[in-house]
């Protein structure tokens, strides 16, 4: 297996434990919906309280409030992911992924997921970043330009050798977009060396 390989597969198990979890909750919202809303809010650089997250992960998922001090399980899995989440996202390596099902799904289910999760992450970046995004340099407005048709797109979907190609491309766009509005609303953390020694 490649090292390629092996991080699909782990992104890919990543997305069924949170598909797990929402199915175990009843929830009617998509995951991927929830992940994207996570990191439009990091990306165009919030921080979430652990009460807000949980408040946040309780409406996208259509639970009171209470649920997550209820499920203990809920809160746990929820806290993990945010860390994850936002550790991705700063990683030098690019690593960062939106959370998508594998091609072991139908590509209309994995053009739905995307098409909410790029609806997520617009929203989320709409909720941080607000009037900012206007003064956003031009290639990143182009870019929520090209989410936002994106996140209207049809899901029906004939899967073909094309749409499959296709859907990579745009998958890896979306990728690629997120970690670019990351860096340009992130300012790099300085190592506590460096910030101790200004003149």
């Amino acid at each position: 297996m490649s090292e390629t390989d092996t991080v699909g597969a782990a992104y890919a198990a990543e997305f069924e434990r949170w598909a797990n979890v929402f199915a175990a909750h009843k929830a009617f919202s998509h995951p991927s919906e929830l992940h994207g809303a996570l990191c439009g809010r990091l990306a165009a650089g919030s921080r979430i309280e652990e009460g807000e997250w949980l408040a946040m992960v309780c409406e996208h998922m259509g639970l009171p409030e209470s649920a997550a001090a209820e499920a203990d399980g809920l809160s746990v899995f929820m806290n993990e992911a945010y860390e994850q989440t936002l550790a991705f996202l700063k990683s030098a390596d690019m690593s960062f992924h939106p959370l998508l099902p594998d091609d072991d799904y139908a590509i209309d289910q994995r053009l739905e997921a995307l098409v909410a999760w790029v609806r997520g992450f617009l929203e989320g970046m709409a909720l941080s970043a607000g009037e900012s995004l206007g003064e956003a340099p031009e290639e990143i407005r182009e870019l929520i330009e090209d989410m936002v048709a994106i996140s209207q797109v049809s899901e029906d979907q004939e899967s073909d050798q094309e749409s499959e190609q296709q859907l990579v491309e745009i998958t890896e766009y979306i990728r690629l977009g997120a970690l670019a509005v990351f860096t340009e609303f992130n300012p790099p953390e300085r190592p506590a060396s460096q910030a101790s020694t200004l003149h």
